[in-house]
């Protein structure tokens, strides 16, 4: 077994995203998701492939990470390396060892949700439990009912047209880009997001298969968006990310938008659709709920002391 770990490219940019697509199998553990992938391309995708390392077993992706801050790496595992302990021992060295290139000396932090193996080898290595996730997911099989909101969607083609429309940092307010960007930015305080992230991030290849959506009250009004990223038919497909207008709130609209996600990715072919959120956020866990999510067991990261 040859092992080697890589960094990545922008030419190899997509056959990551892909590799990432097909380990998503229903009722696996919700781990790292083309979707990810996707929402972090609004950077560009120079600097994602910075922010990207992968393993490859005699030419093969097998494991992917993706750097969310110096001191975190989110690992996608493919299942046939679940159980495999010494891919896993090689895996926890380089996750180890600050000259191969992955994480600092120091305290650093593992999310690594799928992989038996890598789970038990970092927990035997003296790597401790520590922010808690709850993953949720809503199966597929049946159709889902109305929202209740009236829900537009910016799809791939909408790209062309956010490059003609002009305007302030956002664009025009009627521009269905522009819409959902502002709820966005609306949703999240500290949100940086803009029209050309949106433009970049639509460029990406994760979003050909990926929609966002925007949801209108009675009185015409923007509430809440989210994006919604297949990872193929007959796979699970993610919410990333999800937010209410701050004005909006309290309404119900969170666990409206949260239904039409779903509806969209049955559409899309998904076999359900999946959402992970800090378990701290109990309103989160609990609106998710309220839209038909099942709560799975909470998961937590690995922590390395310093």
């Amino acid at each position: 077994m040859s092992v080697t770990l890589e960094a990545v490219t922008v030419d190899t940019l997509d056959e990551v995203a892909e590799a990432v697509a097909s380990w998503q199998r229903p009722g696996a553990p919700v781990q790292l998701h083309p979707g990810d992938l996707g929402w972090n391309w609004k950077v560009g995708p120079s600097r994602l492939a910075e922010d990207l390392r992968v393993w490859r077993r005699d030419g093969q992706v097998v494991a992917v990470g993706l750097l969310d801050s110096p001191t975190l790496v989110r690992l996608g595992v493919s299942p046939s390396v679940d159980e495999d302990e010494p891919f896993a021992s090689r895996l926890l060295a380089d996750l180890s060892d600050p000259a191969r290139g992955v994480l600092p000396p120091g305290e650093a932090f593992v999310e690594a949700r799928a992989g038996v193996a890598l789970r038990a080898a970092l927990v035997a290595a003296g790597w401790v439990a520590d922010e808690s996730w709850t993953p949720l997911s809503r199966d597929l099989t049946d159709p889902v009912e109305d929202s209740g909101l009236r829900v537009e969607v910016v799809g791939p083609s909408d790209a062309a047209h956010a490059t003609e429309v002009t305007g302030g940092p956002s664009g025009s307010p009627s521009d269905p880009v522009s819409v959902r960007v502002e709820v966005h930015r609306a949703s999240f305080e500290r949100s940086t997001f803009t029209r050309a992230a949106w433009q970049v991030m639509a460029a990406g290849s994760p979003y050909r298969r990926a929609r966002c959506l925007v949801g209108y009250d009675g009185n015409g009004a923007p509430v809440a968006a989210v994006t919604v990223w297949s990872a193929g038919l007959g796979r699970p497909g993610l919410l990333e990310p999800l937010g209410v207008h701050r004005d909006h709130r309290g309404q119900g609209h969170g666990r409206a938008i949260s239904v039409a996600a779903a509806a969209a990715l049955r559409e899309m072919g998904a076999s359900a659709a999946i959402v992970c959120t800090p378990s701290s956020n109990v309103g989160g866990v609990a609106t998710y709920a309220s839209a038909g999510f099942l709560e799975l067991p909470a998961v937590t990261d690995f922590r390395r002391p310093a």
